[in-house]
Formats: structure tokens, sequence, C-alpha cells
């Protein structure tokens, strides 16, 4: 049996009152009286009755409802990020809708087509690894979409942007393990068209600048999906491992290569950090837990949620087109612990 929700129909005929009747009771009419309006919302309660929010989306021309798309739901990061969103939303009466892009170009496009075929008011998003054409973003923008980018951002499109700090995290991370001891440093990084890979390889070259130390190409290694492949993860990891000058330390530049990285560090008997420091971006909650507990930069992802919404919605019930936007950019913590702790001394140089 098709599931039916209830109409105002069903309550008039119910009451027997005619339909505008009930609408304008539900409405809270000056044009009705208390008597009736208490005998509509009585009934309307008992049998649950709730507006067809699509009919009131018509009739408004809103639908208070905001699309978000993010890679993967079961990144912690993102997760976090999405309790932050809703946090705001549903305090302001707005509902969401979350869609995945699983790294996808196409599955992206398809998931921007479904949300505004819904008629969301507005979309936060972050990207995904392998979107390098942003004309579609641009045009929904253009039309009057309100957009608000977070984490992996768009710089082209001139909106609302909320980030981290990435190239500072990096380079703390990457200063943390010098002074540990380690000098031969390598980066597992997240895909070379996205605006935190780029960030964050700034921030672990400029440290390694700092310290006279090269950083040459060799030492980094791309993952086009960001870690969600293990496969991917092996084969750039196992380009680092067979480099002339074996690596002693590991800075993994995304979520899923930090604890990926871990995994495979294991399968392959190489002792973290006996053989090897690891040190990563991720917000993982288990990290903590892990062995060997891992040292990590950690994003503010439910505050980063939070932020986003505000800004969307400013934009969203804005009376006047909003013409001057801003990106916020928020501090990462770097949580040390054991993955990180130097057990073999560095090598000492004579001079």
């Amino acid at each position: 049996m098709k599931f039916e929700a209830v109409t105002i129909k069903d309550i008039a005929k119910a009451l027997g009152l005619s339909t505008s009747t009930v609408s304008r009771a539900l409405r809270d009419s000056y044009e009705i009286s208390q008597e009736t309006k208490k005998l509509v919302l009585d009934y309307a309660a008992k049998i649950n009755y709730h507006p067809n929010p699509i009919a009131l989306s018509l009739k408004e021309r809103r639908s208070r409802t905001i699309g978000i798309v993010v890679s993967e739901i079961a990144n912690s990061f993102f997760s976090q990020v999405i309790n932050g969103i809703e946090s705001i939303a549903y305090n302001n009466g707005y509902n969401v809708i979350i869609a995945q892009s699983r790294e996808s170009f196409s599955r992206e496009m398809l998931n921007l087509q479904f949300l505004t075929s819904r008629s969301v008011d507005g979309l936060i998003i972050s990207v995904s690894t392998e979107t390098q054409d942003f004309s579609f973003l641009q045009e929904f923008h253009e039309r009057g979409l309100p957009i608000v980018f977070f984490d992996r951002i768009v710089d082209q499109i001139d909106t609302h942007k909320v980030i981290v700090d990435n190239y500072k995290g990096a380079y703390d991370a990457t200063m943390h393990l010098l002074d540990s001891g380690y000098r031969h440093l390598v980066a597992l990084a997240n895909s070379e068209s996205l605006s935190i890979t780029r960030e964050r390889l700034a921030g672990y070259q400029a440290a390694l600048k700092d310290r006279g130390i090269d950083s040459g190409g060799e030492r980094v290694r791309y993952c086009k999906h960001g870690g969600m492949i293990l496969s991917e993860v092996e084969d750039a990891l196992n380009g680092l491992l067979d480099e002339p000058v074996k690596p002693d330390a590991i800075l993994a530049l995304a979520d899923k290569l930090t604890t990926g990285c871990l995994r495979l560090l294991k399968q392959k008997k190489i002792d973290v950090p006996g053989d090897i420091g690891l040190i990563g971006f991720s917000n993982t909650d288990l990290t903590e837990l892990l062995e060997p507990p891992l040292s990590v930069i950690r994003q503010p992802a439910f505050e980063m949620g939070e932020i986003a919404t505000n800004l969307l919605l400013q934009l969203i019930e804005s009376k006047r087109p909003v013409t001057e936007f801003e990106t916020r950019v928020l501090s990462t913590e770097l949580l040390i612990r054991q993955s990180t702790r130097r057990i073999k001394s560095p090598d000492i140089v004579s001079l």
C-alpha cells in the first residue's frame, strides 16, 4: 500500500468544513473564530498533520532546505562538519539534504542537479578530488544559488569560504618531526588539484627549507582519491619507501591517508615509530587508542560546519544582494602522541 500524507482536504472532510476554512484556521487567520481554530488544530494534532513542504516552497519560493555535498560521510572530518551544519540549520528551521561525491566529478554534478531540482535554498560544499572544472558551480552561483565552500574551496568563485590554516598546520607538524630528530621526511598527499593539498605542501616545504633541507619532488607522493582507495595509498607509500634514501618519517596530508598509512606500515611489518615516525591530518576520534597512538593535526570540524551554515543563512535571508564575502581561517591543533616519539637517535654529522 502506498503511503499518503494527510492533507487539508482530509481534515475538511472529517470536520465537515471547507478547505479554505481549514487552511485559514491552520494559519491562525483573524477571519476564523477561536472555536473553529481549536477544533481544526486539535484534530490536526490528533492525526499528526504536517504542512506539505513542497506546497509551501512553491507558495513561499523557499524550501527551508540546505544542500550539503561532501566526499564521504564516513570520513570523520566530514561527519563532524555535518553535525555542526545540522546544529545551526535545525535551530533556524531548516532541514538538510546530504549527498556524497565519493571523490567523483560526475557524481558531484549529479548531486548538484538533484539538489537544485529539489529547490534547496543554498548549498554548502567541499569539492571532490576529481573536480577541476568549476564552470557548473559558477553557473549555479551566477543564477543566484547561495553557496558556501569549506575545506576544499574554489578560488575562482567569489563567495563565503571556511577553511583552516593548512599551511601552519603542516608547517608545525613538520617542525615537530625535525625537532624530534627525524631528518629524511616524506609527504603523502591528496590530489594535486585541491586547495588543501597546495596549502599543506607549502607548509611542509617551507619548514624543510627553514631547516636547510632539500624538499625535492621525490619526497612527495599523491593519491588522487585521498585515501579512499587503499591500493592507491599502497602504491604511493611503496614509491616513497623505494627511494634511495629511506624515509624515517611520514607526514600524511589527509585523514584517510593518515590511518591508511598506519595500516599499511603494520602490514609491511614496519615499526612505528621505531622504523618510521608518522603524523598526519586526522579528526578520527580513535587515533589516541590506536597502536601506537597517532600524532595528528586536528581541525575544528564542528565549528567549521557551524560557521559555514551561519554564513549561508546570511546569504539566503539577506534582503539585498550580497557583494562582500569573507574567508574564515580557523586554527588547527597539533596533538603529539607516540607515533612520532623518536626511538633511534638521529645521525650525528662530524664536522
